[in-house]
């Protein structure tokens, strides 16, 4: 029986995600990615709730038995750690509210390792995984990044954080 995996990069402006589908006959299949985009001249709860309703759609539509996103860590720039904490708290709650779904969470540097470079920039991300899954296009946005935090939790991948 085939497994479906929601991969998320979490953010305020800007969330990442990507729907897999897992076959046990080699490559699992990308099924659909995109973005969630909120208003920047919006109050943080107005994006929260912009992040809460979309969220909430895009589960319902696909319904995925597993999901896998992307730890935020920070480093330098407290400044936009708070709104993206506070999304990736939303983002949880609709996950388990509509699914019943404990997100796994994986970082940064290791769904990267999985596709061959811990440091990899957007755009090599954007490149192995159009190789991993034969594509002729794909966006260099942050969808990418969902694809591949989607493929590693679907390979196995695990962090153990809680």
């Amino acid at each position: 029986m085939s497994q479906s995996w929601l991969g998320i990069d979490p953010g305020l402006a800007i969330i990442g995600w990507a729907i897999l589908e897992e076959v046990s006959w080699g490559t699992p299949s990308l099924i659909d990615y995109g973005t969630v985009e909120t208003k920047k001249g919006l109050t943080t709860p107005e994006r929260l709730l912009e992040i809460e309703q979309d969220i909430a759609e895009l589960v319902r539509e696909f319904k995925p038995q597993n999901i896998a996103i992307e730890m935020p860590f920070f480093n330098r720039t407290i400044k936009a750690a708070g709104g993206v904490l506070q999304a990736f708290g939303v983002i949880n709650l609709v996950c388990y509210r509509e699914l019943g779904v404990v997100p796994i969470y994986l970082h940064q540097s290791s769904w990267k390792c999985l596709l061959g470079n811990g440091k990899a920039d957007k755009k090599e991300v954007a490149a192995m995984v159009q190789v991993l899954f034969d594509l002729e296009t794909l966006p260099i946005d942050d969808s990418v990044d969902a694809i591949a935090i989607g493929y590693a939790g679907l390979s196995g991948l695990r962090n153990n954080i809680s």
